[in-house]
């Protein structure tokens, strides 16, 4: 059977998989470059909100990553067992338990700033021109959590 190129259920006409197999690529442009930093990608996110702004809470950390404690934690132990992060409990509020960048940490941000020009310049293009596709797929982010939350 020969498939239409209209059928909404071909693999093709799938935003899904396009968004998909563009996350496949990315993860593989990635991985040797944070390789060469010691770190893997979901701990790379961390790191980005760290230099960011550092001292932050693990539930905002969480939030931000959209994370949820199960997993979070045991990325932040091993980013504690590199010497890149410490935790300890808020003093203000013994519930909350607090992320620091260590000078370690903080010394890495200098070897990942070539990340950025590496990725636009393995996709081809600026990162003025990748603007818009982050807009966009953030946007879509959003309405499909939305969506999701309505149920």
């Amino acid at each position: 059977m020969t498939a239409d190129k209209d059928d909404p259920l071909l693999l093709s006409n799938q935003a899904c998989f396009a968004l998909y197999s563009a996350n496949l690529a990315m993860t593989r442009v990635y991985r040797p470059l944070l390789e060469s930093l010691g770190l893997t990608y979901p701990q790379y996110l961390m790191m980005l909100l760290l230099w960011e702004e550092d001292d932050q809470s693990m539930k905002v950390l969480g939030e931000r990553l959209g994370l949820d404690s199960g997993t979070l934690t045991p990325l932040l132990k091993r980013l504690e067992g590199q010497g890149l992060v410490s935790r300890a409990r808020d003093p203000q509020d013994e519930r909350l338990v607090r992320v620091r960048l260590t000078a370690e940490g903080t010394a890495l941000r200098g070897k990942a700033e070539c990340l950025p020009a590496r990725i636009t310049a393995a996709a081809g293009c600026s990162a003025p021109e990748l603007g818009p596709l982050r807009d966009a797929l953030l946007r879509l982010r959003d309405d499909l959590n939305r969506a999701a939350d309505r149920g």
